[in-house]
C-alpha cells in the first residue's frame, strides 16, 4: 500500500519533476518538407540525430536524406494519409546507415482537404526518456488514476486499489485487499458485478454495465457506469479484471430532468379543462421529482375570469384543483378538491404568490411549530408522513397569477435543490400556459353558449300541424362551441316549417353566423317561400356573409353551412322538403316502418349558382319526422350507416312520448364527449279532417259573393263560431271581391277551424294585394284596412298557380277544437 501511495519512494534521487525544470525541445528530431518534397525546416534535434546542420539540409530534398527509393505503393497512399507511422532508414552525414522510428503528419492550409500541404516529420531521440522506471511511473498513475479503479485477481479478490476508490467506499486498501466485491459492497447489484467479472474472464471481453447504488457514507444513491477488463499478461494469459468506474450521477439526473420535461409537454395540457390539466401536472411531478403535489388556484381563475392585479389579499384564498402522492390514496391531503382554503401569510405557498418567486424551505422545527399554531390539522399530517423539504413554484401565464403549485418530499431523502427548483418552474410554466388557455377558452365558450342559447328557440311555439321535441346539445370542451341550429315556425294555412341547420366551425364567429342565419330563415319564411326557393335566398345571403368576412378578416369562404328545410300542411298533410348539403330526415310511419326519404342532397349554402329541388311526399297522420344534424350520426370510430341503422332501429321502437325518443336517440347514438354539436327535432304531424275544413269554389261573379257569404255564416254556425259572424262575413266579402275583380278564375274560398279561425280565398293572378290608406273622397281602397284591423294577421303566399290571401281570427278557447297531446 505504501509503495502505491509512493511513500516507499520517498528518498529516491532520480528525477522528479519540478516547477522550474525546463522542456527540452531538443530530445526530438522534427523537419518539415513542403508539397514539392524540399525540406524547410530543420530542427536541433534532427541535427543531433543526422549530424546535418540546418545550413546543410534546408532547401534541399528530403529523399536526399533516405537510403534507397521508398516503395512506390508508399509514395501513393501519402497523397490521401493525414498521417503516416513507419520505420525509414536514414542517412547519417557521416555515412552510417540509421534506422528511426518516424511519424509524419500531413498540415492543409487552411483547413482545406487538398492533398497537397507540408509534412511535419519527428522522431525522438534515444536515451531521452525519462529516467524514473516505468513501473514506478505505471503503479502512481495507477493509484492517482480520477477513475474509481480496482484490480482483482482471477478469484475475484481485491489485490489494488487505487485512491479514488478508497474514498468512494470510505476504506483503506488494506481493509478491502482480499475480498470480493460482494464482501465489500452489500448490494444486489454487487451479485450483477460479479457476474460480469466471471464472463469477463471466461469470454476475455471487456463487460459494461450502468449501476445504481446507496453505498455506506453516501447520503444519497448514485449512478455509476462501470467497465470490467480482462488483464493479461505478456504471453496473452490472463490473470486478473480491471474494475474502472465512473460516477455518472449528475449526467443520470441531468437525463431524468430532460425525460421529465419531455413527459411533460406530452402529457400536461392533453385538453382544454382546466381541472384535468391541473391534475397531469401533479400526476407528471410523482414520483421523479416530488412525493406529494398540490394545484392550487385563485377562485377567480375556475370562473374564467382574470384575478385582481397585485398580490392577492390576505388571507391568501386558493382553491384545491388537484394533488397527487406516491402513496396510494393520497392519505396526506388535508384540503379535499374543489374546497376554497385560507393560507396564513407566513405559509408557503401565500410568500410564494406574495414574492411571484418560487421558493424552497426545508422544514425545521421551528417552521413546524409555526404552522402547528395556525394549521394544526396540516401540522399533525406533516409530522406523520415525515415532510422534511417544500417546493412552492407561482403559476403565472401572460402576466397574470394563476395560483401555486407546491412539491413536497417525506420518501426522498435528498431536499430540494436549485436544480429541482429550476425543474419545477419549467414544468409549472407549461402547466400554467395550458391552464391559462383554459380559463380563457371556457369563457369562450360560457360566451358562445350563452349567445348560442339566446338565438335558439326559447320553447316552440303552439300550432295544431305538429307535435314537438327537440334537443341540443353543445360539443365536448375540446371541441367548442358549433353553430348548429333549429326552429319550428308556424306558416298561415295551419302549415309548419320545421328547420334544422348547421354552420361550418366552431366558437363565437360560428354562433353568431347561425343567428343571422336563423333569422334570415324565418324572415323567408314569412314571406312563405317554397323550400327550394328559400335555399336559394338563404344560400346567397351565405355568399354576402362570406364576402364581409374576407373583407373584414381576409379569409376566404370563412362561412359556409348545411340546411333542410321541410314545410308540412295538416289538411293535404303532405311534406315539402328540401335540403343545401343536409343529412336526409328520418320517417317512422305508424306501421312501425322507418326510411329516409329520397330528397336530393343540394349543394351546401355559400357555393351559390347550383338549384336545389323539392321532395313532397304524404305523411300518414301520427308519422315521426326526425331531422337532425350531422353530429348525432357520424362518430369516431363509427361509420355514418352504423349511425342511420342505430337511428332507424331507435325510432322503430315505440316510446311514450315524443321527449323520450329523443333522450333514447342521444343516449344511442353519441359517446360521453361528443365532438361535435349536435341538434335533434322530433315531430309528429296531425291532420285536420274535413270536420275541420271547408272549401266552396267561387265563380268569378260579383252576384256570387253574397252567396259566399252566406255559405261562411252557416259553417261557423255548425261549428259553434257564432261570435265570429260578423268578421267573418266581412272578411269574406272583402277578400272574394277582391278575387273577383282583381284576380282571375278558379276562385276558391276555404275555411279552416284550428287554434284560430283561417279564411284563405284563392286565385288564379299572381298579383299581390298591398294595403294603403285611402283618401277621403276614394270609392275604394278601406277593404285589406278593415281586415287588418279586425283580424289578428293576414298576408299573402304564391302558390304554381297563382296566389292566396289568407287573415286569421283568434277563437275564445272553449270554441278552439280538441287536440291530440304528445
Amino acid at each position: 500500500m505504501n509503495a502505491m501511495t509512493g511513500s516507499g519512494t520517498a528518498g529516491d534521487d532520480r528525477a522528479a519533476w519540478r516547477p522550474d525544470d525546463p522542456i527540452d525541445e531538443s530530445a526530438t528530431a522534427g523537419a518539415r518538407v513542403d508539397s514539392n518534397g524540399i525540406m524547410t525546416w530543420w530542427s536541433e534535434g534532427a541535427r543531433r540525430l543526422l549530424g546535418y546542420p540546418s545550413a546543410e539540409v534546408v532547401g534541399r530534398p528530403a529523399a536526399s536524406l533516405l537510403v534507397g527509393e521508398p516503395p512506390a505503393e508508399t509514395l501513393r497512399s501519402l497523397r490521401t494519409l493525414r498521417r503516416w507511422a513507419g520505420t525509414a532508414t536514414l542517412l547519417h552525414r557521416d555515412g552510417h546507415r540509421l534506422a528511426v522510428n518516424l511519424l509524419a503528419h500531413r498540415r492543409e492550409p487552411d483547413g482545406e482537404e487538398t492533398g497537397g500541404g507540408e509534412w511535419l516529420l519527428v522522431s525522438p531521440l534515444a536515451g531521452s526518456a525519462s529516467p524514473l522506471p516505468d513501473d514506478a511511473l505505471v503503479m502512481w498513475a495507477f493509484t492517482r488514476s480520477p477513475l474509481t479503479t480496482a484490480l482483482y485477481d482471477t478469484g475475484l479478490r481485491l489485490r489494488r486499489a487505487n485512491a479514488d476508490m478508497e474514498r468512494v467506499i470510505g476504506l483503506p486498501e488494506a481493509a478491502m485487499q482480499g475480498l470480493r466485491v460482494s464482501e465489500i459492497v452489500v448490494d444486489p447489484e454487487s451479485d450483477r458485478t460479479e457476474e460480469c467479472m466471471r464472463r469477463a474472464l471466461e469470454t476475455g471481453e471487456q463487460q459494461h454495465l450502468q449501476q445504481s447504488l446507496h453505498l455506506a457514507g453516501h447520503e444519497s444513491q448514485s449512478v455509476w457506469t462501470t467497465l470490467l477488463t480482462p488483464v493479461r499478461d505478456a504471453e496473452g494469459t490472463i490473470r486478473g479484471v480491471l474494475l474502472s468506474a465512473y460516477d455518472v450521477t449528475e449526467e443520470h439526473l441531468a437525463r431524468g430532468r430532460l425525460a421529465l420535461l419531455n413527459e411533460a409537454s406530452i402529457r400536461i395540457g392533453s385538453t382544454l379543462d382546466l381541472a384535468r390539466t391541473a391534475q397531469e401536472l401533479a400526476d407528471v411531478a410523482i414520483p421523479q421529482l416530488a412525493d406529494f403535489v398540490t394545484v392550487d388556484l385563485l377562485p377567480a381563475i375556475e370562473g374564467g375570469d382574470d384575478p385582481l392585479a397585485g398580490s392577492p389579499p390576505s388571507p391568501v384564498m386558493l382553491r384545491r384543483v388537484a394533488y397527487q402522492s406516491v402513496l396510494e390514496g393520497c392519505p396526506e391531503v388535508v384540503v379535499e378538491r374543489g374546497t376554497v382554503a385560507a393560507y396564513p401569510d407566513d405559509s408557503t405557498a401565500a410568500r410564494c404568490l406574495t414574492t411571484g418567486r418560487p421558493l424552497i424551505e426545508n422544514v425545521t422545527a421551528s417552521a413546524m411549530d409555526r404552522v402547528a399554531s395556525q394549521t394544526p390539522d396540516r401540522a399533525e399530517r406533516m409530522r406523520h408522513y415525515g415532510f422534511h423539504s417544500v417546493l412552492a413554484v407561482p403559476m403565472r401565464a401572460r402576466g397574470i397569477t394563476l395560483g401555486v403549485a407546491t412539491f413536497s418530499r417525506h420518501r426522498h431523502p435528498e431536499p430540494f435543490e436549485q436544480d429541482d427548483l429550476l425543474l419545477g418552474e419549467e414544468i409549472t410554466a407549461r402547466a400554467a400556459v395550458c391552464i391559462d388557455n383554459a380559463r380563457r377558452y371556457s369563457r369562450e365558450r360560457r360566451t358562445s353558449l350563452t349567445l348560442q342559447s339566446s338565438l335558439l328557440p326559447q320553447r316552440l311555439p303552439p300550432q295544431a300541424a305538429v307535435d314537438v321535441a327537440s334537443r341540443y346539445l353543445p360539443a365536448s370542451a375540446q371541441a367548442g362551441v358549433g353553430g348548429d341550429w333549429f326552429d319550428v315556425i308556424p306558416l298561415s294555412g295551419a302549415r309548419v316549417a320545421l328547420v334544422v341547420g348547421d354552420v361550418v366551425g366552431h366558437g363565437i364567429q360560428a354562433s353568431a353566423a347561425m343567428g343571422r342565419l336563423r333569422t334570415a330563415v324565418r324572415t323567408l319564411a314569412d314571406v312563405d317561400l317554397p323550400p327550394d326557393e328559400l335555399l336559394t335566398h338563404l344560400d346567397d345571403m351565405v355568399i354576402h356573409l362570406s364576402a364581409e368576412a374576407e373583407n373584414t378578416a381576409g379569409v376566404v369562404g370563412d362561412i359556409g353551412a348545411t340546411c333542410l328545410y321541410a314545410v308540412y300542411d295538416p289538411v293535404s298533410r303532405r311534406c315539402a322538403m328540401a335540403r343545401a348539403g343536409h343529412p336526409v330526415p328520418a320517417l317512422a310511419t305508424p306501421d312501425g316502418a322507418v326510411v329516409f326519404p329520397d330528397i336530393p342532397a343540394g349543394p351546401p349554402l355559400g357555393l351559390g349558382g347550383l338549384p336545389f329541388e323539392v321532395t313532397e311526399i304524404e305523411l300518414p297522420e301520427g308519422s315521426i319526422l326526425a331531422l337532425y344534424t350531422d353530429g348525432l350520426i357520424e362518430a369516431r370510430g363509427r361509420d355514418i350507416d352504423e349511425g342511420l341503422d342505430a337511428l332507424r332501429k331507435v325510432l322503430a321502437r315505440p316510446a311514450p312520448s315524443l321527449e323520450s325518443t329523443c333522450d333514447t336517440v342521444l343516449r344511442t347514438l353519441l359517446p360521453d364527449h361528443p365532438a361535435d354539436d349536435v341538434a335533434l327535432l322530433i315531430a309528429r304531424t296531425r291532420a285536420l279532417d274535413a270536420a275541420h275544413v271547408a272549401t266552396w269554389d267561387v265563380p268569378p261573379d260579383p252576384s256570387a259573393v253574397a252567396r259566399t257569404r252566406k255559405d261562411a255564416t252557416r259553417q261557423l254556425a255548425a261549428w259553434g263560431l257564432d261570435e265570429a259572424v260578423f268578421v267573418t262575413e266581412l272578411v269574406v266579402s272583402e277578400l272574394v271581391t277582391n278575387a273577383i275583380r282583381y284576380g282571375g278564375p278558379p276562385i276558391q274560398l276555404r275555411l279552416i277551424r284550428d287554434r284560430n279561425l283561417i279564411c284563405e280565398v284563392s286565385d288564379g293572378s299572381n298579383t299581390t294585394p298591398h294595403l294603403r290608406r285611402a283618401r277621403t273622397f276614394d270609392e275604394g281602397g278601406r277593404g285589406l284596412l278593415l281586415v287588418a284591423q279586425l283580424t289578428q294577421g293576414w298576408g299573402t303566399r304564391q302558390t304554381y298557380t297563382g296566389k292566396t290571401i289568407w287573415a286569421e281570427q283568434a277563437l275564445s278557447p272553449h270554441a278552439s277544437p280538441s287536440t291530440k297531446t304528445d
